[in-house]
């Protein structure tokens, strides 16, 4: 999809079937605001009529500000799965549907809440497996960290680090005994190893 005259081209945008609404949300918005749709969505201004006489500039001020709103709602449209489609199809503008499925699908604080300490109790409990490599664990750590910030639940980088650290099988504690006496640890520059 090309964003109008902006020249901006991207990959197809996520496609939102119900499920990992915040990571989709997150996605969506980038790829929206990349548009230069997001205004459209987020205020959900409206298109005031002509005036008799309108002047060119005022007429394609019109005409963009329309044009926007409506790609806007097409691309929601088209970034969402047909199941969804059909609870959504009624809703007016762009800004409706994202308040909509942000509504049904985010959740509450307490929802969210939950599923942070639920994404923290999986950090915690994840062990790495002797057939897999370092990167393989810190990816699924990563993955991990990065799900509870959208939810609003911060695992610091230094946290990261201690937890593959702590949990490296015996194989690697010369490597591990050699980055603790050369390296600070605390800092969150770990990603420099």
């Amino acid at each position: 999809m090309e964003a109008g005259s902006s020249g901006f081209s991207a990959m197809a945008p996520p496609v939102f079937d119900g499920e990992n609404y915040q990571t989709w949300a997150v996605r969506i918005r980038a790829y929206l605001e990349g548009c230069d749709f997001w205004e459209a969505v987020e205020q959900d201004y409206e298109v005031t009529p002509f005036l008799d006489n309108p002047t060119i500039n005022q007429i394609k001020y019109y005409k963009e500000r329309k044009t926007r709103k409506a790609k806007a709602k097409s691309c929601l449209y088209a970034v969402i799965s047909p199941a969804i489609f059909n609870i959504i199809m009624a809703c007016e503008s762009a800004k409706d549907i994202w308040d909509f499925l942000k509504a049904k699908y985010q959740g509450d604080e307490k929802i969210r809440s939950m599923k942070g300490l639920n994404l923290i109790t999986e950090f915690e409990r994840l062990q790495m497996q002797e057939s897999e490599t370092i990167k393989e664990y810190s990816d699924k750590l990563i993955n991990i960290t990065n799900q509870a910030r959208v939810l609003g639940t911060d695992l610091f980088d230094n946290r990261l680090v201690q937890k593959i650290f702590v949990s490296l099988p015996e194989r690697f504690e010369a490597t591990i005994a050699f980055l603790e006496n050369t390296k600070d640890l605390s800092r969150s520059s770990w990603h420099n190893y």
